[in-house]
């Protein structure tokens, strides 16, 4: 198993939840947390420790970020107008990884990351690597045409776990998905409950 599938399921089983909604995750057999004293009576959490596994539980479910990357996304939240919570969720979503998951072309929001990185995507028709690169509204995002054979694309389109989400157009077919509108927390379809309201706690007091 590589360090990077090794980390994603000990994510799964730190916090006690399937956070991508895969069928292989650990925790559909295992709600004990990962090393060997996971299986120790889980303690009563504080507010603290409440704040701080919704913001390990965000910042994970988006694959590598850093504490330093999300301190920085969390900051823009907080310089814009209006909801920090829910203008944290939209920059998150705005970014070229998460659009490739979310559009389903590929399985997995790392292998978005490497799938990004190693120059399979276009944004309106240039090629992009960065996979941080924030996607504005009307941009379409494609799969280049040398890429769209490749078997984790195949898989990820015939997965039947996960739906796109409406602020999306999605055409399969000619592997494009233009970026609509920028989405709030309910739209956005996470398999587990997020709270960025906890975030915004947890950093307004550390």
């Amino acid at each position: 198993m590589t360090k990077r599938t090794s980390a994603k399921y000990k994510i799964d089983r730190r916090m006690g939840e399937n956070i991508w909604g895969r069928p292989k995750s650990p925790v559909n057999k295992r709600e004990y947390g990962p090393g060997q004293h996971g299986q120790r009576r889980k303690q009563k959490l504080s507010d603290f420790g409440i704040q701080l596994r919704a913001k390990q539980k965000l910042k994970g479910y988006y694959g590598d970020l850093t504490e330093k990357q999300f301190r920085r996304i969390f900051g823009e939240a907080e310089r814009v107008k209006g909801d920090t919570g829910e203008n944290l969720i939209g920059l998150l979503e705005r970014r070229l990884d998460a659009v490739v998951y979310r559009a389903k072309f590929v399985p997995t929001v790392f292998a978005a990351r490497q799938f990004v990185n190693h120059g399979h995507v276009t944004v309106n028709g240039k090629r992009v690597n960065i996979p941080s690169y924030r996607v504005k509204e009307g941009d379409v995002i494609a799969v280049r045409d040398k890429s769209k054979q490749l078997a984790v694309v195949l898989e990820a389109v015939q997965l039947p776990e996960r739906d796109t989400p409406d602020y999306l157009e999605v055409d399969h077919s000619k592997m494009t998905a233009t970026f609509v509108r920028t989405p709030q927390l309910g739209d956005v379809p996470y398999p587990v409950m997020m709270e960025p309201n906890l975030v915004v706690e947890f950093y307004a007091k550390n």
